[in-house]
């Protein structure tokens, strides 16, 4: 079983930035991939980005390409996600997630989840 705590959440205006970390224990944090999730009010939960379990690999909705970036240091046990070119549409709340039964990006599978952080971004 894997824990995950996030932070770094918050209020920005459009156009900033936020960087979000997720601290994970209990499990060897460098044997299985991790992903971001957001979900805002009234709607489906998105798969914003992942990564493998050694960083070389990454994956970005279509949504985010370009403005997000994820990366993991295994030696801190730690994964973030850097949000720049925030938008309005970006508002949600953000979870990370351990895919513990996988080395590889999956979109499914994640059985480890955070308590999640707010982001919102004003106009």
């Amino acid at each position: 079983q894997v824990q995950l705590v996030e932070s770094g959440g918050g209020l920005v205006q459009a156009g900033g930035s936020l960087r979000l970390s997720c601290a994970a224990s209990g499990r060897t944090f460098s044997t299985y991939a991790m992903g971001w999730f957001r979900q805002a009010p009234g709607k489906e939960r998105e798969f914003v980005a992942g990564i493998s379990w050694g960083g070389r690999s990454t994956y970005y909705a279509d949504s985010v390409k370009g403005r997000f970036t994820i990366s993991r240091d295994n030696a801190k046990n730690t994964v973030y996600l850097q949000m720049n070119s925030l938008k309005p549409e970006d508002t949600a709340v953000y979870s990370c997630a351990a895919d513990t039964r996988s080395r590889f990006i999956r979109p499914t599978g994640y059985d480890s989840w955070g308590q999640g952080t707010q982001v919102t971004v004003s106009s």
